[in-house]
């Protein structure tokens, strides 16, 4: 039987788990006590005059009789929970207290317990009252919301009956938001046509009802009193580069154009797909609501679960019946005895239901209660499968090279310029998987909510026996090409053939991540393109955790993007039909695109993080900025000097390399990691640490310093030939990929902890409609 101690540290909830009952400190005081009867026992036994009696048993059969019947009529309480509500500015707040009615003869530690069992109950009742009361208030807000939406729609289903209102719908305009918020979506001004102008009036007056009305920014319209009416606006967030460019656009055109005193016609428009963007954002809230409301549920059932264990506990120690007197306060007290959140549960079934699932429950509890796929031992099998035949296969082409002599420095140099680049991509790809899957295990052990972080569907997302099956099976293939290529390449086929199969191996992984049916992980690859796609499109794109998180690991591959180049280039150049291999690496284009491909990355990063600092005006985004485009200094003079090897350039590459290893290390420690804080209790490291072994933090600080400063190798110039410098900047990428998998776990520690001290566990959906006033 599973220990309750265990069970709750899997059932709670990360994110609030200083906030639940902390039962370990609990079971602390009850061992105390335990301790100190110990004695007292002890004593009892050797005041005795005489010894063990046969009689014994039955003197203590009759005293329990004797006990229970003379007692059961006049039980006394032990002891007495008082409540009283303490009032601190608005706040009004209900504080227990705990009165020893009955001494005990261990009555310091008893007393000691007691005390901080009114701190748990006082802590926890606080903390649902708090959150309760958010949750409570983000749903009259998301019935408002919803309520505009569905007169909003009613109101383009009347003009859709009309064909002479059509027009007043269709031509959207752009009108720009405050740079704190996201933009703001209206449309066109009305024309001076009369009947649109009427149709313009029975909009607004649909909406006054609600308490708003769609007036343009420019207009000064004022109620009977004199008080300005109430505006409202769609913001859809600028998550996509249309969106982006046309709120740009938009806010120049207002600004250079536009005749800011111009008055406007009687009221902004809305279409049907801004309706669809704001009926998406407010089903998503109610998605989110509902999970807040799901967690607040398990939170007070955890610690009510909590509450009655460890009385027990006291109960079995003490020989004394305080539970029930206890379990009455808890029973009484706010986060067992309100309804609200339950009640709140069944109204936002019940809306979802009817306005966003059709009336089909089904399909509505698909999207409030996602389940997570059970874990297959089938995969488990597999992941074992072919990492036996990996390691089986690879020792067959290690035995193939050696009598082949492909890594021979006379023989081999055209086999590592040609082949060997495309396996090696295969290959650093392959470990990164490998390292991802390690901090899927790793986050998953340590019960830091990854899913929560990157915003994946838990119900889709990798698991670290997935990716760990990936891998495998990737290499698996990979090392299978690489033997039929030596083994037909040792029985004298012609090399034009041969040396295609890398290419084609190449075009069907393509195809395989692109293909459009539901096999092997569609969610996953689907979503890897579209977090691609953001990367691609930094400026115009929203970022989010996991935008930023793909882009770093893109700056640890700028190998593999290097060895895809000159991959394209030998196949699409025809290099791979002649055997000439020089020309992809003496051409002009060649040598520029290795700039382009070694910036690519480091400016990728840099665009997001201007556009982290536009969307929320933080500085340090800024600064952020700065360690890439550093970063980007550096990867330049280092191939200006691979190809002008002088004193000059050795100096201009020992500045940039050195200013760029600083300034990361410094982002990777203080901001990244969150350590080095000096007034930390744990020597230079932070506050809250998820493992337990400080030592393990010292270490991996010393080990990314180390695998930071690597590039010196490309300084000192080491002479190899040919096969073993490829063979070196091979290795040198791998430990650029293992530096990034170690680099992520303390990344996303950082965050979670975040995470944690803010108790945040939901995520915050911005809603489409937002009051102002018109003046603003």
């Amino acid at each position: 039987m599973v220990k309750f101690s265990k069970e709750l540290e899997a059932q709670l909830i990360p994110e609030w788990k200083e906030a639940f009952v902390n039962y370990w400190q609990l079971k602390k005081q009850i061992k105390k006590i335990k301790l100190s009867r110990k004695p007292k026992q002890t004593q009892e036994v050797l005041n005795h005059d005489f010894g063990l009696s046969i009689f014994d048993p039955i003197r203590f059969f009759a005293g329990k009789f004797s006990n229970n019947f003379f007692r059961s009529d006049t039980k006394t309480e032990i002891i007495k929970v008082r409540s009283k509500t303490m009032e601190d500015g608005h706040l009004r707040q209900e504080i227990y207290q705990t009165e020893l009615l009955q001494l005990f003869s261990e009555e310091d530690e008893v007393r000691v317990f007691f005390e901080r069992l009114d701190e748990e109950l006082n802590k926890v009742n606080q903390f649902y009252k708090a959150r309760e009361s958010e949750l409570l208030e983000r749903g009259e807000l998301l019935h408002k919301q919803l309520q505009i939406l569905l007169d909003l729609k009613q109101i383009l289903n009347n003009r859709r009956r009309k064909p002479n209102a059509a027009g007043i719908f269709n031509a959207p305009s752009w009108s720009p938001s405050p740079r704190n918020s996201n933009y703001s979506e209206t449309t066109n001004e009305s024309n001076d046509n009369s009947g649109e102008s009427s149709e313009a009036d029975e909009v607004i007056a649909a909406l006054e009802k609600n308490g708003v009305n769609f007036i343009n920014s420019a207009t000064r319209s004022k109620t009977k009193k004199g008080k300005p009416k109430m505006a409202l606006r769609i913001d859809t967030p600028a998550t996509t580069p249309t969106r982006a460019i046309s709120a740009i656009t938009s806010m120049l055109w207002e600004d250079l154009v536009n005749n800011p005193k111009k008055e406007a016609g009687p009221g902004d428009f809305i279409n049907k797909k801004k309706i669809q963007c704001a009926e998406k954002m407010i089903r998503g809230a109610f998605v989110e609501l509902y999970r807040g409301l799901g967690l607040l549920k398990t939170y007070s059932s955890l610690n009510m679960v909590a509450f009655t264990k460890i009385l027990k506990k006291f109960d079995k120690v003490s020989n004394q019946q305080a539970s029930a007197s206890y379990l009455k306060a808890v029973k009484r007290s706010h986060f067992i005895s309100s309804d609200k959140v339950v009640r709140l549960m069944d109204e936002v079934e019940s809306i979802f239901t009817k306005h966003f699932a059709n009336n089909d429950r089904k399909k509505a509890m698909k999207f409030l209660r996602p389940q997570q796929q059970q874990e297959s031992h089938m995969v488990t099998f597999f992941v074992g499968l072919f990492t036996g035949s990996f390691v089986s296969l690879f020792s067959v082409y290690a035995i193939l090279a050696h009598l082949c002599g492909i890594f021979k420095p006379t023989s081999g140099i055209s086999y590592v310029e040609t082949v060997y680049p495309v396996f090696s991509v295969f290959a650093l790809l392959s470990l990164h998987l490998f390292m991802y899957g390690c901090n899927l295990f790793m986050w998953k052990s340590t019960r830091i909510n990854y899913n929560f972080i990157f915003e994946f569907q838990p119900r889709t997302a990798l698991k670290y026996r997935d990716a760990f099956l990936i891998c495998t099976t990737f290499m698996t293939s990979v090392v299978s090409a690489m033997v039929i290529h030596l083994l037909l390449r040792a029985n004298g086929f012609s090399s034009t053939h041969v040396d295609a199969i890398p290419g084609i191996l190449l075009l069907i992984f393509m195809a395989l991540l692109i293909c459009p049916f539901d096999f092997f992980y569609r969610p996953t690859r689907y979503c890897f393109l579209r977090v691609i796609r953001n990367i691609i499109c930094s400026p115009f794109y929203k970022v989010l955790m996991v935008d930023f998180f793909m882009a770093d690991q893109l700056t640890s591959q700028i190998p593999l993007m290097r060895h895809l180049e000159s991959t394209a280039c030998y196949f699409l150049a025809g290099s791979f039909r002649t055997q000439r291999y020089e020309t992809c690496h003496s051409g002009r284009l060649y040598r520029e695109l290795a700039y382009v491909i070694s910036f690519l990355p480091y400016y990728w990063r840099a665009m997001q993080c201007a556009r982290r600092w536009f969307d929320e005006s933080d500085v340090n985004q800024l600064a952020n900025m700065g360690k890439y485009v550093s970063a980007m200094v550096a990867a330049g003079a280092r191939l200006t000097y691979a190809r002008q090897e002088n004193h000059l350039w050795l100096g201009i590459v020992l500045v940039t390399s050195a200013v760029a290893t600083v300034y990361q290390l410094y982002w990777d420690f203080v901001k990244d990691w969150g350590l080095f804080n000096p007034k930390s209790k744990n020597l230079w490291l932070r506050n809250d640490l998820i493992l337990k072994n400080k030592s393990i933090y010292y270490i991996s600080i010393a080990l990314n310093i180390v695998l930071r400063v690597v590039w010196v190798e490309t300084v000192m110039r080491f002479r190899f030939n040919i096969v073993e410098s490829r063979m070196l900047d091979f290795f040198l990428a791998s430990l650029e990929v293992i530096r990034r998998g170690h680099w992520n776990f303390y990344r996303l520690e950082n965050e979670h902890l975040n995470n944690v001290g803010k108790f945040r566990a939901v995520k915050a959906v911005p809603l489409p409609f937002r009051e102002t006033d018109s003046d603003g």
